[in-house]
């Protein structure tokens, strides 16, 4: 997770004292001349920038911000909670342009004049990726995104949080700076999908079309296009994921994959006695509707037995979200291995769709699960649980409950080839992953 420090204060006629999480769906703007654009939470100024919805754009849901040549978005109001403010918001480059360098900065005075806050970030990337900013100011505040050079620019998915005066603060240094960030009492925020590594050494390139990376705001993804199903799906899950919004059940087909590759629909799945089983879960990505949204697009589905999918495997998923209400936060990695399910049709099958669509043997779960707090992978020990499952992919999966299917990451890594949690010191690595998880199960 990339902190950059900041050093503001603030005031403003206009105030939010909630956190504010925009996503630009509900705003409309085709031009990049300058122009006040009212968003659900709240007034935004975007010049040289506009809300893109073409298939170029990197997107979270339906839109995104465009940013181009030297343009900036500005909260047009003041954020008012809290002596820490955190805020996260996804960045990727426009289509195939040049990697672009942009900074946050931050107003005290009505948008008069404007700070710049720690280091520029460079977007390099193709695919979304997550960073954090981190500012302790008691005052009211409010920041602008502002493009310095390069390529166009996708933003999407800002948030800000606030946190109280009773949090404790401690100090540690980043390859950018040392910034005060809080403690393991921290308010929990929206981190890395894939902080703890990346299993597959996935990537954007087009050609590797059996490990072809798709990072959402939401998850992220390991693609196999000749499987037509997700290698695997890794997320992060904590309270501030959560909300109220609905189960959409809307699966859609994924138009960010490239041109040649299987874009699967809902109905390939029609009669085929496979449910369409969620890696990343509807229920851990209810923060809102375009984050609930997300979790059906047919990237992150597979076909699962039914008995399997709505019994077995959701009962691990509501154990997550129950350790989640005690007051941590998880790191997941989900995915399948092998040929040959057996769905509610009876008999054993390799694929549906007409070979277009794999049907794993098994699935598998890894997660880590921490207390609330910040520099997530550096605080994973030899004593961190870590609990991991691998399931059949059949009808009588529920003969036992979830915790009977419990293994070692080991052997989950020995059955796939994948290498979890490549990002934790591998001397901790050898001994999270080789022991079996007993600890409580509700």
């Amino acid at each position: 997770m990339l902190l950059i420090c900041f050093a503001v204060s603030f005031t403003s006629t206009a105030q939010a004292v909630n956190p504010v999480r925009e996503s630009v769906e509900q705003g409309t703007k085709q031009y990049y001349h300058k122009e006040n654009i009212s968003l659900s939470s709240g007034e935004w100024i975007f010049d040289d920038a506009l809300i893109g919805e073409s298939l170029s754009d990197k997107k979270n849901g339906n839109k995104s911000i465009r940013i181009t040549n030297q343009g900036t978005v500005s909260m047009n109001f003041d954020y008012n909670t809290g002596n820490t403010k955190v805020i996260t918001l996804y960045h990727a480059r426009y289509g195939n342009d040049a990697p672009s360098t942009w900074a946050i900065y931050c107003s005290t005075d009505n948008a008069t004049t404007w700070q710049r806050m720690g280091d520029s970030v460079v977007t390099k990337d193709e695919g979304f990726k997550m960073v954090t900013f981190i500012k302790t100011y008691p005052g009211k505040l409010r920041f602008q995104i502002r493009k310095l050079s390069g390529g166009r620019l996708n933003i999407d998915d800002i948030a800000i949080a606030g946190i109280g005066a009773n949090k404790r603060i401690s100090t540690f240094g980043t390859a950018n700076c040392g910034c005060a960030v809080t403690n393991s009492d921290t308010v929990p925020t929206r981190d890395d999908n894939m902080a703890m590594g990346n299993p597959s050494n996935a990537t954007t390139n087009t050609t590797d079309s059996n490990n072809y990376l798709i990072a959402k705001s939401q998850y992220t993804v390991s693609y196999n296009n000749s499987y037509g199903a997700p290698n695997w799906t890794s997320w992060h899950l904590s309270s501030a994921w959560k909300g109220s919004a609905a189960r959409c059940d809307c699966f859609t087909s994924d138009a960010s994959l490239p041109t040649g590759y299987t874009k699967v629909t809902t109905s390939n799945y029609t009669n085929t006695g496979f449910d369409r089983g969620h890696l990343c879960p509807s229920e851990d990505r209810d923060g809102s509707d375009s984050d609930n949204r997300a979790t059906f697009i047919m990237t992150n589905i597979t076909p699962q037995a039914p008995i399997l999918n709505q019994q077995t495997w959701v009962s691990f998923e509501t154990y997550c979200r129950t350790l989640m209400s005690q007051g941590n936060e998880l790191y997941i990695v989900a995915g399948g291995y092998g040929s040959g399910g057996t769905g509610s049709n009876g008999g054993d099958s390799l694929t549906i769709n007409k070979g277009k669509i794999n049907v794993y043997a098994h699935y598998w779960k890894v997660a880590i699960v921490l207390p609330v707090g910040v520099n997530d992978v550096n605080r994973v020990t030899t004593s961190t649980r870590v609990i991991a499952v691998d399931m059949p992919n059949n009808q009588g999966v529920n003969a036992h409950t979830w915790d009977y299917y419990r293994v070692s990451v080991d052997s989950i890594e020995a059955a796939t080839g994948y290498n979890f949690f490549s990002n934790v010191p591998s001397n901790i690595q050898s001994v999270i992953e080789a022991s079996v998880d007993a600890g409580p199960t509700q």
